[in-house]
């Protein structure tokens, strides 16, 4: 641990708390998003996890520390709260490699530290979209080149998930979007846009770009699915087609697909 001497000043946190709702699970496929598709990433990450915003029990925090350590074992864990309460009760949990501070958009990083990848789930759509770009400019400052920002909403168990993917190269750009339900159980294509990221999620009107990528996927997804009744294999389906006859560019590696990650570009919900 750093001495009290190298310790940053405390800053006062920038943000609002959040209602501070979670579940055991409900970030699981953040962790085997990050498995997946940045293995790498992962088993050399160029600074702490940041867990921003991990509620009124750190449940999330924990599981992903246990998780991602599985390739690296190395990995360091930072839970960040903007309420004090939080911070306290999550104590209790600390350990080798899992830390909890108070904090806001501004990290609060000691002296030395940076954070390499920074989760913000369920943290943004509260704010205008005017002031979530101020708070990923702050949380950017704090980011190690090549860095990644995971910024997203689920429902309340995690079934339904769609997140931003941001990477720091000489500023932070949004990489993709990525649509992340839950495959084991009834799904619909359109039941995601209730949990669409607070930059997408009021741009959503009948006739728009985001509207009619719902429609075709929709329209796909029942066609697979009255020849199939395997989930993954008409997520798949539905994905493949999406790419070959509508255009969207979509990350097609098998594995992605069957663990029902629908990786659009930067350029959703308009065509490359």
């Amino acid at each position: 641990m750093p001495s009290s001497r190298s310790r940053a000043r405390p800053r006062k946190p920038f943000g609002q708390p959040t209602r501070g709702k979670t579940a055991p699970n409900r970030l699981r496929k953040t962790d085997t998003f990050l498995a997946l598709a940045f293995p790498d990433f992962v088993r050399h990450m160029p600074g702490l996890y940041v867990d921003l915003g991990y509620g009124a029990y750190p449940v999330t925090s924990v599981e992903t520390l246990e998780r991602l350590r599985r390739l690296n074992p190395a990995l360091g864990l930072l839970g960040v709260e903007i309420d004090p309460q939080r911070v306290a009760e999550a104590q209790r949990f600390a350990r080798d490699g899992l830390e909890f501070r108070l904090g806001g958009f501004n990290l609060p990083l000691q002296a030395g530290e940076r954070a390499g990848l920074i989760r913000a789930f369920n943290v943004l759509r509260q704010y205008d979209e005017g002031a979530v770009r101020d708070a990923l400019a702050a949380l950017s400052a704090s980011l190690t080149p090549g860095g990644l920002i995971i910024e997203g909403t689920c429902d309340p168990t995690g079934r339904l998930m769609t997140f931003n993917l941001f990477r720091k190269e000489t500023a932070l750009e949004r990489s993709a979007l990525v649509f992340a339900p839950s495959l084991r159980a009834g799904f619909a294509p359109r039941q995601l846009q209730a949990v669409l990221p607070k930059n997408f999620v009021h741009h959503a009107g009948p006739g728009g770009p985001i509207d009619q990528f719902f429609a075709a996927w929709h329209k796909h997804w029942q066609a697979a699915r009255a020849h199939n009744r395997d989930l993954r294999q008409v997520f798949g389906q539905a994905a493949r087609r999406l790419a070959t006859h509508d255009g969207y560019a979509i990350d097609l590696r098998p594995t992605l697909l069957r663990r029902g990650f629908l990786i659009l570009d930067k350029h959703w919900p308009h065509r490359p």
